[in-house]
């Protein structure tokens, strides 16, 4: 993603369904991924902004620890992504068919619109270069 989005101006948006067939999404005007690191700015949602506040964060996972939180958010959360201590979205979290409140925020969720514990039928990030 680095090489792609390096050069050129990208807008980002999530589309997000749950399992009622509820849709909304979240568009961010500009986008890029450095090395391992997030940058964006918001532009319009209707789904919240859970995403933002992991601006400049680099990406973490089970083996590479690099959230500022004291333990492994993507261990703690079964998840990997751009972390700060630790999310507000889990898109690569486990897939909990809606709402499940066992575990505390492990599922693929977008705590803006439906909180930590009801997991998306679908989370889909697209990229498109602007001008």
């Amino acid at each position: 993603m680095y090489q792609l989005t390096r050069n050129r101006n990208y807008m980002l948006r999530v589309d997000l369904e749950d399992f009622q067939g509820n849709k909304v999404f979240a568009l961010y005007s500009s986008f890029s991924v450095g090395p391992e690191l997030l940058s964006l700015v918001m532009l319009f949602f209707s789904a919240g902004d859970s995403l933002s506040g992991h601006n400049e964060y680099m990406f973490s996972t089970f083996d590479k620890d690099q959230d500022v939180y004291e333990n492994n958010c993507a261990k703690q959360f079964l998840g990997a992504f751009w972390y700060s201590a630790c999310h507000a979205k889990n898109p690569n979290g486990v897939y909990l068919w809606g709402k499940d409140p066992t575990h505390y925020a492990i599922g693929n969720v977008w705590s803006s619109w439906k909180g930590y514990a009801v997991g998306m039928k679908s989370i889909s990030m697209k990229i498109r270069r602007v001008s």
